[in-house]
């Protein structure tokens, strides 16, 4: 509240400017991110709060937007009895896209707002409102980047626990892998995700074991490591390596043509178990009838030969290969999401995170076969989910003799923007309690003026013939 007050302007006039919005809290999808390692350190996130109003007309700044990283494939969830954002769900599966979790309050208005032609001086401003609140639940489902393969008892498991921090069951025996498993790779530059895919066996394209539950995990990798047990003496032995190559290049060819055509390398394992010349001669002997583009490396998860070959060389192609499947992205741009009601859209936002809405609030759904840049328009289709809101009217309750209640969210919000002590401001709201339809409502149910009310826990006394 603000007058203006300088040497010969009299009756300068109410001049005091609004204040500003808070800022939103927005999760962001990052794929240079793998985990939520980053996020356990802090458990509470607050945004910029909008500066207050001053004279002059001079209007507080907005509050700052903050923005959360997260990986690819992360799922945010709100419990359904958690406040302002019970019941509200995001998944993040592209790069770029962006959920907003919790909008800001509104910024109250300056006195000069209030001035009419019967109201010159107003002696009350309008107090902002407290932005949205509550906890949300992240859910981390890896997209992996790097899929192991190859036949049960290849040693992908061994390979998963060497390179990463994972702690994948290893035995002696076939399908000790039942389900994936995946590890983080950390690098200088970022992070790669492995996933350890349980053994793939003749016929897993038909069904035969789970392979369809198994090659389904490897869809949306984007690189392939072939793992191959390297056998004992020549000839028998790589004829048997052979035939487990080609064993898991038809599987996977059959369940997916994309899969066929993706990169690969290919890794001899168990190096330690040959002589260090048959395992020169194999990787030789594979280099030869893969070609260059198929990079061979002979490692040993027991003694960790050509681990860090291996590792170095994952860490370098992938880059490579995320500019070269982002490239081909050049169709049409999906169309910006629905923005909540008084939301500007932002400039860099590529597309709404996919969402199912709190009650009674509009959402965009999406899907992305894989985190390696945008994915087309067609694979981000949106649909709006629609749900029935909550009450926003008002109710009347007679809590006794001269004494009443009224509840409604929206009620609650006008008394929680004025001040119950200020004569002016308390003489606005009676007027648009009036106009509301609230006042018509207690006189229903037998509300004297003088009568004491409460909303949100205020009691007051309301007399009607004082309103403005």
């Amino acid at each position: 509240m603000s007058f203006r007050r300088e040497a010969h302007v009299p009756r300068g006039g109410p001049d005091g400017g609004d204040g500003g919005h808070g800022g939103a809290v927005v999760i962001v999808c990052d794929d240079s991110l793998r985990d939520l390692q980053g996020l356990r350190r802090k458990s509470q996130y607050r945004a910029g709060r909008g500066g207050h109003g001053e004279g002059s007309l001079r209007h507080g700044a907005h509050g700052q937007t903050l923005l959360i990283g997260v990986p690819p494939g992360t799922q945010i969830a709100a419990p359904d009895n958690e406040g302002d954002l019970a019941g509200r769900r995001w998944e993040l599966l592209a790069a770029g896209q962006r959920a907003t979790v919790a909008h800001g309050g509104a910024g109250g208005r300056g006195n000069k707002r209030f001035a009419t032609a019967t109201r010159q001086a107003p002696h009350f401003a309008e107090r902002g409102l407290p932005g949205e609140a509550g906890w949300l639940e992240l859910r981390l489902k890896l997209l992996a980047d790097v899929g192991l393969v190859g036949l049960p008892n290849a040693g992908k498991s061994s390979l998963l626990a060497r390179l990463t921090r994972a702690a994948p069951k290893v035995a002696s025996y076939p399908f000790t892998t039942l389900s994936p498993v995946l590890g983080v790779l950390d690098g200088e530059e970022g992070q790669l995700v492995l996933a350890d895919i349980p053994g793939l066996i003749e016929g897993a394209s038909e069904g035969a074991g789970l392979g369809h539950d198994f090659l389904a995990h490897v869809e949306r990798t984007r690189l392939l490591v072939h793992v191959l047990e390297l056998a004992g003496e020549a000839g028998a032995g790589e004829e048997e390596m052979a035939r487990d190559h080609a064993t898991i290049d038809r599987e996977l060819a059959a369940h997916d043509e994309r899969l066929a055509s993706l990169p690969r390398l290919l890794v001899l394992s168990k190096a330690d178990l040959v002589e260090e010349r048959r395992a020169r001669q194999a990787v030789a002997e594979w280099q030869r009838r893969l070609g260059p583009a198929v990079p061979v490396i002979a490692t040993s998860s027991a003694t960790g030969a050509g681990l860090s070959q291996l590792a170095n060389e994952l860490l370098r192609r992938l880059p490579e290969i995320s500019v070269r499947d982002a490239q081909p992205a050049q169709g049409p741009q999906p169309a910006a999401g629905v923005q909540p009601a008084g939301e500007a859209p932002a400039a860099d936002a590529i597309i709404p995170a996919p969402v199912s809405a709190a009650a009674g609030a509009p959402a965009s759904t999406g899907a992305a076969p894989h985190a390696a840049g945008p994915a087309p328009a067609e694979q981000l289709a949106e649909h709006m989910v629609f749900r029935p809101a909550a009450q926003t009217g008002f109710s009347v309750e007679r809590l006794g003799r001269g004494s009443f209640a009224v509840r409604g969210k929206g009620i609650e919000r006008l008394l929680a923007r004025y001040d119950t002590d200020n004569e002016d401001a308390m003489a606005y709201v009676e007027g648009r309690l009036r106009s509301i339809g609230v006042l018509k409502a207690l006189e229903e149910q037998g509300f004297q003026p003088g009568d004491e009310i409460e909303i949100a826990g205020v009691r007051f006394e309301l007399d009607p013939g004082a309103a403005a």
